[in-house]
């Protein structure tokens, strides 16, 4: 069996790009718990919610993600309430900012853990803007206080994976999980 650890809808809907079928299985894993740096911190992050599912699937095919973005060297997760988010939007406009995602397999006697960065250049944010997007899209879930797929102009443009922004780098992933030898989709 496929696991992906992980609850995030945007994930599941991402994974469907390689996969038919996989089960999910949210890790119970406290993150405050890990203090590094911050381009450390994903691969670290999916490494513990990987053993944290593998402990109870020895058998089963593991994959994990962790995804934060990074703003002049500080991490900016998910805002705990809306004033916390149009803050975060705030300080991204104008600014470009790195989209780290961690990931690690576990399975079929192998286990990969890697870091793929996206960076991201925000345009010019009204407040108007960024309180209409707030309200809209309730960015609350989401690393950054936004979604890059929620079809607001918050963005000027990316380089490199749009994927990995919305929190799983598919094309690493078909590169060095779903490899030749095995059947992608």
């Amino acid at each position: 069996m496929f696991i992906l650890a992980s609850g995030s809808p945007r994930r599941k809907e991402l994974l469907h790009k390689l996969l038919d079928e996989f089960e999910i299985i949210v890790p119970n894993v406290d993150e405050s718990l890990l203090h590094i740096d911050a381009k450390d911190l994903p691969a670290e992050e999916s490494k513990a919610k990987a053993y944290a599912i593998a402990a109870s699937h020895p058998d089963d095919e593991i994959l994990s993600c962790d995804t934060v973005v990074v703003l002049e060297g500080k991490v900016l997760g998910k805002p705990k309430d809306e004033e916390e988010a149009k803050a975060m939007l705030r300080a991204q406009s104008g600014k470009k900012q790195v989209v780290l995602s961690g990931y690690t397999y576990i399975g079929k006697g192998k286990e990969i853990t890697r870091t793929v960065s996206t960076d991201v250049y925000f345009n010019e944010l009204s407040d108007e803007l960024i309180d209409r997007y707030i309200k809209e899209k309730r960015p609350l879930d989401k690393a950054g206080a936004y979604g890059i797929q929620d079809g607001f102009p918050l963005i000027a443009r990316i380089e490199g994976s749009f994927d990995n922004v919305m929190g799983l780098p598919t094309e690493d992933l078909r590169i060095h999980v779903f490899n030749p030898g095995r059947s992608p989709r």
